[in-house]
C-alpha cells in the first residue's frame, strides 16, 4: 500500500478554532461583566486554548482512525498488519478510504489469482492420475491375462507381452518428461549454452524424425535453401528437444502426405526466429491459449492414440523460458498451425 498518506489538519484545525472562539468569547464575557477585560490576554488565551485544543484533538483522532484500521483489519482479516502503521494514519478519510478500497482490491486479484491456481493443480492432479491409470490399468490387464493361462498359448503371449512393454514405454514416458518439467519449474535445470548452428540442428531432428514421418507420408523441409549455418547461443541438447517436440507433433497431428516445414530468419538486430509450420488439423482458437499447460490436449482422445506423455509443449515452453526467450503460435482449424520461438543471434 502507498505509502503517501495525506495527513491533513482541516478538521482538527476547525473544530479547535471554534472550541477556542467559543472559550475566549466565554471568558471575555465574564470578564466584561466581573472583573478587569483585558484584549492581550484575550488574545493569549484564544491561541493557547486554540493550539492545546488542537494537538489534543489531532492526536486523539489518529489515535481513534488507528484503532478502528486495527480492528478492521483483524475481523475482516484482509489487511496486512504490517500496511497500516502509526506513521501512516491519515485525517483525510476520502485519501483513507480510497487506499482501503485499492488495497482491497490488489487483495481481491490475489484471492483470485490462488483460486485459479488452485483449481489448475486439482487439474493438474486428475490430468497426472489418468494419465498414469490408463497405461498401469492396460499392462496390469495383459499380465493378468497371461498369469490366467494365455502364457501357455506363444501367439497370444508375444502379442500382450508386446502391448504391456509399449504400457510400459508410456509410463517411463511420463516419469521421465514429469522429472524434466519438475526440474525446469523449480530452476534445476542448469542450460549450458553454446555457439551452435540451428540449421544443422534441424537437420539432425529431420534425419531422428525421417521414418515416422515417411509412415504418414509427410515431407520434413526448409522453408528455402540454407547454404551458409545459422549461430545462436542456445544449450544444444536442449534446443534438439524442443526442435523434436515441435517437429514430432507436427507429425502426429499432420495430415497424410502433407509437410512441415522450418524456416529461420532474422527478427531484430541479435535475435532470429525460427518458424515449424504444418498444414495438418490445425487447432481451434479457444484452445491456443492452454496448449502449453500440462497435460492439457486440445483432442483428448485422438491425442492419446498417438501417444505421448502429454508434456511436450510444456516442456518446450519451459526450455524457451529458461532461454529468456518467446514462443509463439498461430493456428486456423483445417488449414494447420505454426509454432515459433526466438533465439539469440550469435553472428
Amino acid at each position: 500500500m502507498s505509502k503517501n498518506l495525506k495527513k491533513t489538519y482541516k478538521f482538527a484545525g476547525v473544530t479547535s478554532l471554534y472550541i477556542a472562539l467559543f472559550l475566549t468569547l466565554a471568558i471575555g464575557a465574564f470578564f466584561y461583566f466581573f472583573g478587569t477585560f483585558s484584549i492581550g490576554f484575550l488574545v493569549l488565551f484564544a491561541l493557547v486554548c486554540f493550539l492545546f485544543s488542537f494537538f489534543v484533538i489531532q492526536r486523539r483522532v489518529e489515535k481513534f482512525i488507528y484503532k478502528k484500521i486495527k480492528r478492521m483489519q483483524k475481523e475482516m482479516s484482509i489487511l496486512d498488519a504490517a500496511s497500516f502503521g502509526r506513521d501512516l494514519i491519515t485525517t483525510d478519510m476520502e485519501t483513507l478510504t480510497k487506499q482501503v478500497g485499492r488495497f482491497a482490491e490488489h487483495k481481491k486479484l490475489e484471492i483470485e489469482t490462488l483460486k485459479i491456481r488452485e483449481s489448475y493443480r486439482k487439474e493438474f492432479l486428475g490430468n497426472v492420475s489418468h494419465e498414469l491409470k490408463t497405461p498401469l490399468f492396460t499392462v496390469q490387464g495383459y499380465i493378468e491375462t497371461l498369469l490366467d493361462g494365455a502364457i501357455e498359448d506363444d501367439q497370444v503371449r508375444d502379442k500382450y507381452l508386446i502391448r504391456a512393454n509399449k504400457g510400459v514405454e508410456r509410463l517411463t514416458y511420463i516419469v521421465k518428461d514429469l522429472d524434466m518439467i519438475s526440474r525446469l519449474e523449480v530452476g534445476g535445470l542448469t542450460l549450458e549454452k553454446e555457439k551452435v548452428d540451428i540449421i544443422d540442428l534441424i537437420r539432425n531432428v529431420f534425419d531422428l524424425l525421417e521414418m515416422k514421418a515417411a509412415k504418414k507420408d509427410i515431407t520434413l523441409i526448409f522453408d528455402k535453401e540454407y547454404e551458409n549455418p545459422v549461430y545462436v547461443h542456445a544449450d544444444v541438447e536442449r534446443m534438439q528437444q524442443v526442435l523434436t517436440n515441435l517437429i514430432d507433433n507436427s507429425i502426429k497431428y499432420g495430415k497424410t502426405s502433407g509437410t512441415t516445414e522450418v524456416g529461420v530468419e532474422d527478427l531484430i538486430e541479435n535475435k532470429v526466429i525460427v518458424r515449424v509450420t504444418d498444414n495438418g488439423l490445425g487447432i481451434e482458437k479457444k484452445h491456443l491459449t492452454r496448449i502449453f499447460e500440462r497435460f492439457y490436449r486440445v483432442d483428448k482422445s485422438g491425442s492419446r492414440k498417438e501417444g505421448g506423455s502429454g508434456l511436450g509443449l510444456a516442456i518446450v515452453k519451459h526450455i524457451i523460458d529458461a532461454h529468456k526467450e518467446k514462443i509463439y503460435v498461430e493456428s486456423q482449424q483445417g488449414i494447420g498451425s505454426e509454432f515459433s520461438f526466438t533465439l539469440e543471434n550469435a553472428e
